[in-house]
C-alpha cells in the first residue's frame, strides 16, 4: 500500500482569518492563516501576525517539505522579528 504523506501545515483549504491591530496606527487588519504579513489599509505599514513555533524551527525535513524559497522566506521573517515593520 502506497500512502502519500503530506504536511498538515500545507493544507490551504482550511484557511482561517486572524484580526491583528496595526502597531503603527491601531487599525484592525485581517491576516489569513497562510500569510505572514499584510499592509495596513490605513497607514500603509506592514502588519505582522504573531508567530508561534512551527515545524521550520525543529524539523530536519522542513526545507524539503515546504520548498527552499518558502523556507527562506519564513526563516527570514523569524529573524526580522515580529512587528519590525521591515
Amino acid at each position: 500500500r502506497n500512502t502519500v504523506l503530506k504536511c498538515p501545515g500545507s493544507e490551504s483549504r482550511n484557511l482561517t482569518i486572524e484580526e491583528v491591530k496595526c502597531p503603527h496606527c491601531g487599525e484592525i487588519e485581517e491576516i489569513f492563516s497562510n500569510e505572514l504579513r499584510v499592509k495596513c489599509h490605513k497607514c500603509g505599514q506592514w502588519v505582522y501576525k504573531e508567530q508561534a513555533p512551527s515545524c521550520i524551527d525543529w524539523c530536519a525535513k522542513a526545507k524539503e517539505c515546504i520548498g527552499a524559497e518558502k523556507y527562506q522566506e519564513l526563516r527570514g521573517f523569524k529573524t526580522e522579528g515580529v512587528g519590525s515593520g521591515k
